[in-house]
Order: structure tokens, then C-alpha cells, then sequence
């Protein structure tokens, strides 16, 4: 079942979960499950939040909620690049619940590789040592949909956006995920996908901010209170007000690591 289809939210909502197994990479309980309802059947992860790991500065809310925050964001700016999530009761109690999207294969955007094997029009982020000692680039494609990711990314306030939470569908959809670390007060801003630094942003980014912030003057930020807290949307609409008035690719502050460990 595609993404955009709007029978999604129905499965996801009211389909009847078949846990079939554990993500056992995951740092939070993340369980691969069947979904089907009336016939219509498809993949998705459920994170129970009995499941998470308390962490001391997300102190408010839930991992679940951050989630479901970042997607309804997500979908608010248009460019829908988080896949179908929402909240309910699951096998281990209520949850986060998300579309499972297949990746193609062969087909990274963001890659580790020797410096004479950057692929041509990548942008590099950071030159490194392997555990051999040679020396390595951490780079990513210049690709719109990534781009497009980097700017959500900075909205949300996104702690770990690693490599491997960027999927890149056969159908030719970037979509990120894993977005439980996000929403925070504070500037925690921790990615891969720092090859833009400096640049501005296009002009349809700019005015799909203007459009995000108009909306957080209204339901938006009805439906974002009951994820996470008023100092949280207060922070989101502070991150978007500096995106407008920089109109660029902002750099790492230095009061965070800048990049996730791993990276992937």
C-alpha cells in the first residue's frame, strides 16, 4: 500500500496488529508488525511507549509523541517526507504506529566512502580516519528531497538524523524516520546532512516556512499540544521565525555534537 493513499490512516488507525518481530537495532522497543483491516493489508513499525527509554532531557510527553509531532509537521509543510504516523492501542499498550516503506535497493543517498570515491555532485560533510587510519568522507547527494529533509529537520530540532534513518523508495520518495528525539527547547540539531551549510535556502522552502508558520497560528498548534509542550511549540515557531530571517542553511552551534555516533 502506497504512502499517499488515503485508505493508509484508516489500516493504521483501525487495522488489527500481527506482531512478527523486533527491530533489535533499535534503542527502543520497535516491533515489525502485519496490519489488515477489511481486506486491506499492509507492513508497519509499533512503538509501544511501555517500550522507551527514559532520557533526561526529554523529560515531557513521550518518544511516541515526538513522532507523531514531526509527521503532522511534516505533512503541514507539504512535502509529506515522513511516513503515515499516528497514535493508538497496540498489542503492548498505545504506541506509535508507522507505515513501513520499502527502500531501493542500491541506492543510498548519504554514504561513507574513500576520498577519491565521492561520488560526483555529492557534497562532502566531514573528513574522518577508518579504524585502519585511512582516510574517509562522510557525504550525502545534493538531491531536492534531501534538501527538503534537511529543512524539516531544522524545524523539528531533529537529534539523530543518522544515514540510516533516510529511505529512499523505489518509487524515488526520500522519506526520514525515526524521529523520537526531536521537538526539544534546546538547540539539538544533530545530522548527517550538513552539506548545505551556508547556502540559502530555495525560494520554495522559504515559502513553504511562510506557510508552516501561518498554520502554527492555528490548528497546527492544537494538534501538536497534545504531543508535546507549550515551550516546545513556542521553540518550533522560534526555529522557523530565524529560518525566514536567515533564509540559509544554518551551522552547527558547537554547544552539541553535530553529527549522530554511528552515523548510521
Amino acid at each position: 500500500m502506497h504512502a499517499a493513499d488515503p485508505a493508509v490512516r484508516e489500516l493504521l488507525q483501525h487495522g488489527r496488529l500481527d506482531v512478527q518481530g523486533r527491530l533489535v537495532e533499535a534503542s527502543n522497543a520497535t516491533l515489525f508488525c502485519g496490519i489488515e483491516v477489511n481486506g486491506a493489508s499492509a507492513e508497519c513499525v509499533y512503538k509501544p511507549v511501555r517500550g522507551e527509554r527514559p532520557l533526561w532531557d526529554f523529560p515531557d510527553g513521550t518518544l511516541a509523541g515526538r513522532e507523531v509531532g514531526s509527521y503532522l509537521l511534516s505533512e503541514a509543510t507539504g512535502w509529506a517526507l515522513i511516513p503515515p504516523t499516528l497514535l493508538r492501542d497496540g498489542p503492548f499498550g498505545p504506541g506509535m504506529v508507522q507505515l513501513w516503506v520499502d527502500v531501493e535497493e542500491d541506492s543510498q543517498l548519504v554514504d561513507i566512502v574513500a576520498p577519491d570515491e565521492v561520488p560526483d555532485g555529492w557534497l562532502s560533510v566531514l573528513r574522518a580516519q577508518d579504524h585502519h587510519g585511512d582516510p574517509v568522507v562522510l557525504a550525502h547527494a545534493d538531491h531536492q528531497q534531501l534538501q527538503r529533509l534537511a529543512v524539516l529537520d531544522i524545524v523539528i530540532n531533529n537529534a539523530d538524523r543518522k544515514g540510516g534513518h533516510i529511505l529512499h523508495a523505489p518509487d524515488g520518495r526520500v522519506l526520514g524516520v525515526d524521529h523520537g528525539v526531536s521537538l526539544n527547547t534546546d538547540d539539538k540539531l544533530r545530522t548527517v546532512l550538513w552539506g548545505w551549510v551556508g547556502r540559502r535556502l530555495s525560494d520554495e522552502a522559504i515559502d513553504r516556512l511562510g506557510e508552516l508558520r501561518a498554520l502554527m497560528e492555528g490548528d497546527l498548534a492544537v494538534a501538536l499540544a497534545e504531543h508535546i509542550t507549550p515551550k516546545e511549540i513556542q521553540a518550533i515557531n522560534t526555529r522557523i521565525e530565524r529560518l525566514l530571517e536567515t533564509a540559509a542553511f544554518p551551522a552547527p552551534s558547537g554547544d552539541w555534537p553535530a553529527i549522530p555516533w554511528p552515523a548510521f
